[in-house]
């Protein structure tokens, strides 16, 4: 079925690709902007450690600014031993209480919560399904909304947009749906509305699976482009 948008058909992706280097200024300074995705073989070195840690940061991060967290980073290093797998989904509940009288990190229950859960279902990956960073890894990029869905139902506080900021903190080959992505899915004829529900998102993830058949672009950098073809 043939989409249509604010101008009509949907869009080609070379067509959206020009306007996002007018807009830039040339294509020099559009591809400076665009963010380079982990290989499938650079993904599986990753550590738990280093998977848990981004999912912390992304998940205190929410809702609060940056730098907050950034400047209070050192500390949960420290009171999360460096996001030591079986440390933490070991972590028990008076010293997980204890943390929140822990005033170097921010206090926030559920979200300190969070990372033993989250420490666990690594585990549980590692024991049970080839392993955790395998399975990033090897997740196939043009049904991403499914992994989305799968950290929203299996871990902690991934719900949302966490989850989808979580896997571009790892380098996750993934697109966002950001207001400037919507509103120029919406502008190019992919969607006719704002993806909330799971048939809206996968409306989404056919339309980038088109658009990177078309392209050859990958994931990530359609998702930047897509943003800076809009006011």
């Amino acid at each position: 079925m043939k989409q249509y948008g604010k101008f009509g058909l949907l869009k080609s992706f070379e067509f959206i690709y020009d306007i996002a280097v007018e807009r830039c200024g040339g294509i020099d300074a559009l591809e400076s902007e665009l963010p380079k995705p982990r290989t499938t073989k650079q993904l599986k070195k990753l550590s738990d450690e280093f998977c848990l840690s981004n999912m912390t940061t992304r998940i205190f991060q929410a809702g609060l600014n940056r730098k907050i967290i950034d400047n209070k980073w050192p500390a949960f290093e420290e009171v999360f031993h460096q996001f030591d797998i079986d440390f933490n989904r070991m972590f028990s509940d008076e010293g997980l209480e204890a943390l929140m009288d822990e005033k170097r990190i921010v206090r926030h229950w559920r979200k300190i919560q969070s990372v033993r859960h989250n420490a666990q279902m690594i585990h549980e990956y590692n024991e049970e399904q080839g392993g955790f960073v395998n399975t990033l890894a090897e997740w196939p990029v043009d049904n991403i909304v499914e992994l989305w869905d799968v950290l929203k139902k299996q871990f902690k506080q991934l719900g949302g947009a966490s989850g989808p900021y979580f896997l571009r903190r790892v380098k996750k080959d993934s697109f966002l749906l950001t207001g400037d992505v919507v509103r120029a899915m919406m502008t190019w004829g992919a969607i006719n509305e704002i993806p909330k529900n799971k048939k809206q998102k996968q409306q989404v993830q056919n339309c980038m699976n088109e658009w990177h058949v078309e392209s050859q672009t990958s994931y990530c950098q359609m998702s930047m482009i897509l943003a800076l073809s809009v006011d």
